[in-house]
């Protein structure tokens, strides 16, 4: 309540106008068996009634007219409850929906503020399950289970101060029972709330699979997984299913337990109230409308019992939103922070330490200086460090100690956002959303006209195969352009940097896997891309970096070489000397090719 109670404010007229079509319901189920009673007492045995609750008006009409009336009264309580049970069952689910709508956006928006290192430790298939299923559990859950609870326990109020009213010692008789079905609803609750929270689980690691699985089919049916991954599967699946078994198995005992309990004390009050009807303390009528309240007074019981699995179940789904909503974003906006003026493109590292866990140092003592314009290469062993320190740039991570400052200030004085957005980037792998090419090139800059989409596009050699598709730039991407070939999705991907007009731009590999003519014709786009702007290319290729401005050779965490590929070569050390072992294996690579066979 705490956490969703602002979004319940924004409807408070709705859940108003429902709560008051349940106090209507209520009051219609309390009038409901009076029309009987006045039958049995008035009409079938007209003797019965007491004197202390003669009524003249009804006395004095005839039998034939009193029926029509208690008659219609009954049709005319029925209606009422009906209409009342519309409106409270309408006006909730509206409320709800709009509630859980309201929630789960915030949710995926909060989603897409975490950082990095959340994603690193959670499966996206559970995130999916959390945003979709469980928040489709607990809309229905209180519209279905919850609503009919509010009212029956409303009703169970009530009900029992008229028995009460109407008859002490029979209360006291049926009231017998609660202290048995609590003790027993109390034990059985917890196991089931046990045990759905288990199934949760289980339900999110299935779906974590599969996303996993479909998301990178390619590989698993490359290397033969669909077995082993199917073995995990089945696995969750059907201890899923024993979980849901048992979750219905302690549900059904509870609303088994519930109906005994309940024939017991009817039971006991038929018979106490037949004696007492006999002995003249009662009228037949008065023994009708006390087991008429009876039965639906400890409705709740047997709903409670019923719906115990579908609340269990709705209360771990809440739990495991409320669990994001808890994660707090490791990087966020300092207070205070601006927004960045256009960035002239000079970046520094002062003494810049990083560590994703605190026992394994990725950065240490990082410090350089690159002017507007320069173009930095970042060279070295994978697992060096080069990826993370372009990382810190974007401030994806924030560092654990130093500074990273672009035009001499910390860009953590910045908002993130008007950091991210003067920064250009295209990576190895290059996604692409399922959109039009359009709408791909221009998220790089959402207020981009349609000129400047075509600008970009041509500036990455990507005009004129985009004009060859089915639809041109209204051609719609599969799934991450599965349909497009390596080079073509990373000349969009480089329409979409460039769009952006940034600074600063960085290149994460993005020639890998190209054939000759894909890697010349993105090289091509990358040198307009990169021109006049400060550039971080991160490679393997040492051919790439060779007319860089500037090498940074980078091994665990430390710059251990840098200056130009003249400079490195002349020091003969770890870069030289890995040049030199590219160039042999090139060198062997072309003459194994051109070898007769």
């Amino acid at each position: 309540m705490r956490q969703f109670w602002p979004y319940i404010k924004t409807q408070q007229g709705l859940f108003a106008l429902a709560g008051f079509a349940l106090i209507t319901k209520v009051l219609s189920r309390l009038i409901a068996p009076w029309p009987l009673k006045l039958i049995f007492d008035f009409v079938l045995v007209p003797d019965a009634h007491n004197a202390e609750l003669d009524w003249p008006l009804l006395r004095d009409m005839s039998s034939q007219t009193l029926l029509l009336v208690l008659a219609f009264a009954i049709v005319a309580t029925a209606a009422l409850r009906a209409m009342s049970a519309y409106v409270s069952l309408v006006g909730l689910s509206i409320a709800a929906s709009r509630v859980v709508t309201e929630v789960r956006a915030d949710l995926y928006a909060h989603l897409q503020r975490l950082s990095l290192s959340f994603y690193h430790k959670t499966k996206s298939g559970d995130l999916i399950t959390r945003i979709t299923s469980d928040m489709d559990t607990l809309r229905s859950t209180t519209v279905n289970a919850a609503l009919p609870l509010v009212v029956d326990t409303l009703t169970l109020i009530s009900m029992v101060v008229v028995m009460f009213w109407i008859d002490w010692e029979l209360a006291l008789i049926a009231m017998g029972i609660l202290p048995l079905f609590l003790i027993s609803s109390i034990k059985l609750t917890k196991r089931i709330k046990k045990v759905s929270r288990q199934q949760r689980k289980r339900e999110s690691a299935m779906a974590a699979t599969a996303a996993e699985a479909i998301g990178a089919i390619k590989v698993v049916q490359a290397l033969s997984l669909e077995g082993r991954l199917e073995k995990i599967f089945g696995d969750d699946n059907r201890q899923s299913l024993e979980d849901s078994a048992q979750t219905q198995q302690l549900s059904a005992g509870l609303q088994r337990t519930a109906e005994i309990l309940v024939a017991i004390a009817t039971a006991f009050v038929l018979w106490r109230g037949a004696l007492i009807v006999q002995q003249g303390g009662a009228t037949p009528g008065d023994l009708l409308v006390f087991i008429t309240y009876l039965k639906t007074a400890f409705k709740p019981t047997r709903d409670l019992a019923k719906e115990a699995a579908k609340i269990s179940k709705a209360i771990a789904s809440g739990e495991r939103i409320l669990d994001l909503f808890d994660v707090v974003p490791a990087v966020q906006n300092n207070h205070g922070a601006i927004a960045a003026l256009p960035f002239k493109g000079e970046v520094a590292f002062n003494n810049v330490y990083f560590a994703y866990e605190s026992n394994r140092m990725i950065l240490e003592d990082v410090s350089f200086e690159v002017s507007a314009g320069e173009r930095i290469a970042l060279v070295g062993p994978s697992g060096g460090g080069k990826s993370t320190l372009v990382s810190l740039l974007l401030r994806l991570y924030d560092p654990l100690l130093g500074q990273v400052c672009i035009d001499g200030k910390d860009i953590r004085d910045y908002t993130i956002e008007s950091v991210r957005q003067q920064v250009s980037i295209v990576l190895q792998e290059s996604v692409l959303f399922g959109a039009t090419v359009r709408e791909n090139i221009a998220y790089g800059a959402l207020n981009a006209t349609e000129k400047e989409i075509e600008q970009a596009a041509k500036l990455a050699n990507a005009h004129d195969f985009i004009m060859q598709l089915p639809h041109g730039y209204d051609t719609l991407m599969s799934e991450r352009g599965a349909t497009l070939s390596g080079g073509q999705r990373q000349r969009i991907a480089i329409a979409r940097a460039a769009i952006r007009k940034a600074r600063i731009v960085i290149l994460d590999e993005p020639t890998v896997g190209l054939d000759n003519k894909s890697e010349k014709s993105v090289n091509e786009a990358l040198r307009r891309l990169t021109e006049g702007s400060t550039t971080f290319l991160i490679t393997h290729d040492l051919r790439a970096s060779k007319n860089f401005d500037r090498l940074f050779y980078i091994e665990k965490g430390r710059i251990i070489e840098s200056g130009t590929h003249t400079d490195l070569m002349h020091q003969s050390g770890h870069y030289a000397a890995l040049y030199q072992l590219q160039t042999a294996m090139i060198s062997d690579r072309l003459k194994q090719a051109a070898a007769p066979i």
